[in-house]
């Protein structure tokens, strides 16, 4: 089962192809909503080469980044080996 902890926005790192997809819309309505009740639903990351790396929850992230927020809630996703 996945563990929801907290993990410091500074060292997520967001690939330009994820980037592309940024709907500054939606960032403010995520964010408007984490200011009234609070980020409900955590994002996913990978661990990556000294960083981890987002995998679901872009405009979550840049939510609380606007918001200045310096850490998110986030399930850490582990690659499978097959």
């Amino acid at each position: 089962m996945l563990e929801k902890k907290k993990y410091p926005i500074a060292e997520i790192y967001v690939p330009a192809k994820r980037k592309k997809t940024l709907d500054p819309a939606k960032v403010e309505t995520f964010a408007e909503s984490i200011i009234e009740i609070g980020q409900t639903t955590p994002i996913r990351l990978r661990q990556g080469k000294g960083r981890y790396v987002l995998l679901e929850g872009l405009h979550r992230l840049e939510a609380l980044r606007a918001l200045g927020e310096d850490s998110v809630e986030a399930y850490l996703v582990h690659a499978r080996l097959h």
